[in-house]
């Protein structure tokens, strides 16, 4: 299948990406044709105030993928606004996609809701959707690796799709079908939502240390005062981790030492950090190989396949619009 996903540069990955996003994206570059972008203008759907250096960020975060095992030999890798398609699609979209559409998404309600410490009430921010769908149906993507949250925003990909062949009478998109992929859900350190801005993630870029001296102060089970205290650690952040890093061996030691307190919790967050390490080692191998100029080739190697795709997909669109002379494929 030909696969398109994209992710925001806003700043570092950590764990909770990798699991979430990069270890699906790793995997289905084995066997499908696969865009990955830099999704640049979409992070300025909600960060425009923020005088983010888009250029550098984005720059770290195809190390970061490169590091994540994201092959440029198996992947197409490029950034979103190199390609001015997405924005000529996306306007064009923007003209045929009825207002209620976007204000009746969940997410778009949700979001308005959530998030106080911004003004998100943009234009840009509502028809987030729509460049969304731009960014999908350039490429004919056959499937979008999505989480269950986002499945209403392919839907609206799908409609709009629906919408255009209707009024143009002419099949031009592929209707993106959702890749629903296990999207392991990993607390931060202080058991809220992982995230920069709590400073309680462990990021792709952590040194050995700096991974041991953010577990170190973790939250572990409050019932475990003492180290004789026996535990529950099904209630416990650490042996989360644990679950989602440590071989089966390890994670059943955790399970039967924490209930029987025949471990303590440093050493249960010794063995975490561990088998952490054990995937960011070669994590940071392969970022210390890649150079900016590796990075600068990879992006325009990815650029240029990219354009030509996008270039190829907006000549049917402007026939089907503006000669009014396209014949279904």
């Amino acid at each position: 299948m030909r696969i398109v996903s994209g992710m925001r540069p806003t700043g570092k990955l950590h764990l909770g990406h990798y699991l979430g996003v990069l270890k699906n994206w790793v995997e289905l570059q084995k066997e499908n044709e696969c865009f990955f972008f830099v999704a640049d203008w979409h992070a300025l759907s909600t960060s425009y105030e923020d005088k983010l250096n888009l250029k550098n960020l984005s720059i770290e975060l195809v190390r970061d993928w490169i590091a994540a095992g994201i092959d440029p030999q198996k992947s197409t890798i490029f950034i979103q606004s190199a390609i001015k398609e997405h924005a000529e699609l996306y306007v064009l979209l923007n003209m045929i996609t009825p207002l209620g559409w976007l204000e009746r998404n969940p997410t778009y309600k949700d979001q308005l809701a959530q998030i106080k410490n911004k003004d998100i009430h943009t234009a840009g921010f509502l028809t987030y959707p729509v460049l969304q769908t731009a960014d999908i149906v350039l490429y004919d993507a056959q499937a979008v690796p999505i989480g269950e949250d986002q499945k209403p925003h392919l839907e609206i990909a799908r409609e709009i799709v629906r919408r255009f062949h209707h009024l143009f009478e002419c099949e031009i998109f592929t209707e993106p079908k959702e890749l629903l992929s296990p999207t392991p859900r990993l607390l931060g350190l202080d058991g809220r939502k992982m995230s920069k801005s709590y400073n309680n993630a462990i990021f792709l870029s952590d040194t050995p240390e700096e991974v041991w001296s953010k577990l170190r102060v973790a939250k572990t089970d409050p019932q475990r005062v003492k180290r004789t205290d026996p535990g529950n650690p099904e209630v416990c952040l650490i042996y989360d981790y644990h679950k989602a890093f440590s071989d089966e061996e390890t994670i059943q030691k955790v399970e039967e030492g924490c209930r029987s307190a025949g471990i303590g919790c440093v050493e249960c967050k010794k063995w975490c950090a561990a088998s952490i390490e054990k995937v960011l080692e070669p994590m940071r191998e392969r970022r210390e190989s890649v150079s900016n100029e590796d990075i600068a080739i990879i992006l325009q190697k990815g650029e240029q396949k990219a354009k030509q795709e996008a270039a190829k997909k907006m000549q049917a669109v402007n026939k089907a619009i503006f000669e009014v002379s396209c014949q279904t494929q």
